[in-house]
């Protein structure tokens, strides 16, 4: 059995494997580059092992390196995470020459699935829909749109929708620098894009034995530069026969390959609803909570029990509920998704029912108990749960209390209990009424249904998406669990993905999900960089989405819906509690003019002005709509409109982040006097981000004529390529930007002086 077990990836990932190996008493070895020196998952890690330098070439990609440090640090398995080296066939076979455990597929499996081209040739000669392969050499105007991708890997990378025959040479090179960097393997390939098409997926488990589980269906169709947003489980909107496709199709495509361990089968489902394959993810999926939450299960506690060659018990659990997972990045929806690198002061999550302390991101400098792990959960409406258990109530994957149990002091279900002695199936079924309670024969798996079933009798038999309906108002209580590789005081930086956490909420109804999460994210406390929470709230209660009308195209659609400002002035309260907690912090004595009672005192954040005056009462805000109630450093009540509300203040450098049940707001505190310094010429091109420089137009030089909107230079940061393009026609008179430079936020790398300028 394994004993210590190092993974091969960082951040959330690593954490989240880590929890597990914890919980089941597995030592856990770490590596990290030099920019993740300091990060939460080597913090968290019994062990760790540098792996010198800072690009994912140099350390998370060097195969090598990470089965040496495996060996120094006396691990005797490796978890290849997501990403990085998680779908390479030489990876897995260097570990097993090791002489360590694989904890994934088989080599040969990946090999024959993880290249999307050769896993379309197999899927085709098992009769399985696909999109015909187009030849961009040979592609004419009916063949449009394309979709170029990466033939290895995932996660968006080497990914571009090409609308013009014009392009396709520039987009081909493009996907292959980026496939080549990302996963070292620069091999693309084009195939029809399918407009308004669903991403939906299925979780597979497979053992050594014949047995292959499918839990359900995934949709994942809300993405932006084709990077899954928003998921949920199960797919809302299909019909049975539909479902019965997808997951029989599933289990095809595992036995085709001998397949063993968690891996997902992604399709696209076109608007008229017929389903093609797209690809086979032979790894742990970024999404996989929702299946956790929604069938009981701890699929890492599952793929450790396959590589010790323990068969999987002959039926999966049932469904139950309904779980959607909200991924936070740290970038700017408004600002074409630029990344946001920076320093993370706060990350806390709370419940909508807020019982107890909420889930917080532990900080920087504490080293975490054994029994603490950065990913938690809060129940709603229930006593407080603490983040780092997963033996809490509720928690996946022990044998805990599930959605069906009461009585929170009762005794939980033993974790041995289960077919095979299987600790990572231990959902209660819906009809629970204590804390041990389990499903009738099912050894701690809950439900064991007719129509759920493995291998064996005349085929594969699919758990069903549906939950009973017998389940609403029977004990399921929403919950709200957090995963991420961040604490408060981590920095984000420009060298890895720019994700802060997953927010996963389950209900036992998918509206009451999406209220649940929808909550959670309004009532976070994020301060640091930009993220994405806002849309994301915006998203999870957009008509389109609450009415279960998905596809890839949402964002496209909506993104200037979704990100533009509030319909009502509702950042103004939030402006006047930041400059009232500032002028209690700063204390204002008496003494100058501008602490006249007739001489407001003035404050700027942003697009708002607020003016008040200190009287000896407390503070009178000169906006009728506005009355300061209660005003301290960090707290301030106001009565708006006649409606009491309350808004804590932080202030972290020049930034002001306030923080209410109705929504949050990051204040920029406007200078008294503007800095001649940050004065920059007309048509100067600044950094975005920090990042480097991976190409420039070719030909491009001083002196060169660009026209508007002709992409000049990349830059890559976290993960994806930023275009700079011209901002006005004319001629290129400066070009400081060169390949393979590093560059920070800010940085000019070129200027353009603009045509009508030049002809004054």
């Amino acid at each position: 059995m394994i004993s210590t077990l190092l993974v091969a990836n960082r951040g959330e990932i690593a954490c989240r494997v880590f929890r597990t190996c914890r919980e089941r008493g597995i030592g856990t070895v770490a590596v990290f580059s030099d920019a993740d020196a300091g990060a939460l998952h080597v913090r968290e890690a019994d062990a760790a092992v540098r792996l010198p330098g800072a690009a994912p070439a140099d350390t998370y990609l060097r195969g090598d390196l990470i089965v040496k440090a495996a060996l120094a640090a006396g691990a005797d398995a490796v978890h290849p995470g997501y990403g990085f080296l998680s779908e390479n066939a030489g990876f897995a076979r260097a570990v097993l020459d090791a002489g360590l455990v694989w904890v994934g597929p088989p080599p040969e499996a990946i090999e024959a699935m993880a290249s999307k081209t050769r896993a379309k040739e197999l899927m085709a000669a098992a009769g399985v829909p696909l999109l015909t392969p187009v030849d961009p050499a040979s592609a004419t105007e009916a063949d449009l749109p394309l979709l170029i991708k990466a033939a290895a890997g995932g996660g968006g990378r080497g990914m571009r929708v090409v609308r013009s025959l014009d392009a396709v040479g520039e987009e081909w090179e493009a996907a292959r620098a980026e496939a080549r960097s990302a996963f070292g393997d620069g091999e693309v390939f084009a195939e029809p894009y399918v407009e308004r098409g669903r991403h939906v997926e299925v979780q597979i488990l497979a053992d050594a034995y014949g047995t292959v589980w499918a839990l359900g269906t995934r949709d994942c169709s809300l993405q932006r530069r084709h990077q899954k947003v928003i998921e949920e489980s199960p797919a809302p909107g299909l019909t049975a026969e539909l479902r019965a496709t997808l997951t029989d199709a599933a289990v095809a495509a595992a036995r085709a390959v001998e397949y063993r361990g968690a891996g997902t089968v992604e399709f696209l489902l076109s608007p008229t609803g017929r389903a093609y394959f797209l690809e086979m993810n032979t790894r742990l999926q970024v999404e996989h909570p929702v299946t956790e939450e929604v069938f009981g299960v701890d699929l890492v506690a599952l793929q450790l029990n396959l590589a010790d060659g323990a068969p999987l018990p002959p039926t999966p659990p049932s469904p139950l509920g309904h779980a959607i997972e909200a991924r936070l990045y740290a970038e700017d929806p408004s600002q074409d998704w630029a990344p946001q690198p920076g320093r993370v002061h706060e990350l806390t999550v709370r419940g909508v029912g807020e019982a107890g302390p909420p889930y917080a991101a532990e900080p920087r400098a504490a080293r975490p108990s054994p029994a603490t792990c950065a990913s938690g959960r809060a129940e709603l409406g229930a006593r407080a749960v603490d983040p780092g258990r997963i033996d809490a109530p509720g928690a996946v994957g022990t044998g805990a209390v599930g959605p069906g149990a009461s009585g929170a002091n009762e005794p939980r279900v033993a974790r041995t209990a289960g077919a095979g002695g299987w600790a990572g199936t231990g959902h209660p079924g819906p009809g629970a009424s204590g804390a041990g309670a389990t499903g009738p024969a099912s050894g701690g798996l809950g439900r064991t249904g007719a129509d759920i079933g493995g291998a064996g009798g005349p085929g594969p038999r699919v758990a069903p998406d549906a939950p009973e309906p017998a389940l609403v108002g029977r004990g399921g209580h929403p919950r709200v669990r957090v995963d991420t590789g961040y604490g408060s005081g981590d920095s984000v930086g420009v060298h890895y993905d720019s994700m802060l956490a997953k927010v996963v909420a389950w209900a036992p109804t998918r509206a009451e999900a999406v209220r649940v999460l929808a909550g959670a994210l309004r009532r976070a406390r994020v301060h640091g960089p930009v993220t994405n929470r806002e849309l994301l709230v915006r998203s999870l209660l957009h008509p389109d989405f609450t009415g279960g009308r998905l596809d890839t195209g949402f964002y496209e659609r909506h993104l200037g819906a979704l990100t533009g400002p509030a319909a009502d002035d509702a950042g103004r309260p939030a402006a006047v509690a930041a400059a009232l907690a500032d002028a209690v912090r700063r204390g204002h004595p008496l003494g100058g003019w501008r602490n006249l009672a007739s001489q407001p005192q003035t404050k700027a954040y942003g697009e708002y002005e607020v003016r008040y005056h200190r009287t000896r009462d407390g503070f009178r805000v000169e906006d009728d709509a506005v009355r300061a109630v209660a005003v301290t450093p960090h707290r301030v009540s106001l009565e708006v409109d006649g409606v009491l509300r309350h808004f804590d203040v932080a202030e972290h450098g020049d930034h002001v982040y306030v923080d209410s049940p109705a929504g949050s707001y990051r204040l920029r505190v406007h200078p008294r006097f503007t800095d001649p310094r940050t004065a920059t010429a007309p048509g100067s091109l600044l950094a975005p981000m920090p990042g480097t420089v991976v190409r420039i137009a070719d030909g491009l030089g001083e002196g060169s004529a660009v026209t508007a909107g002709q992409p000049l230079i990349w830059l890559e940061a976290m993960k994806m390529e930023h275009r700079i393009t011209a901002p006005a026609s004319g001629t290129l008179t400066a070009l400081h930007a060169v390949p393979g430079s590093q560059v920070e936020v800010g940085a000019l790398l070129a200027v353009v002086t603009d045509t009508a300028q030049e002809d004054t």
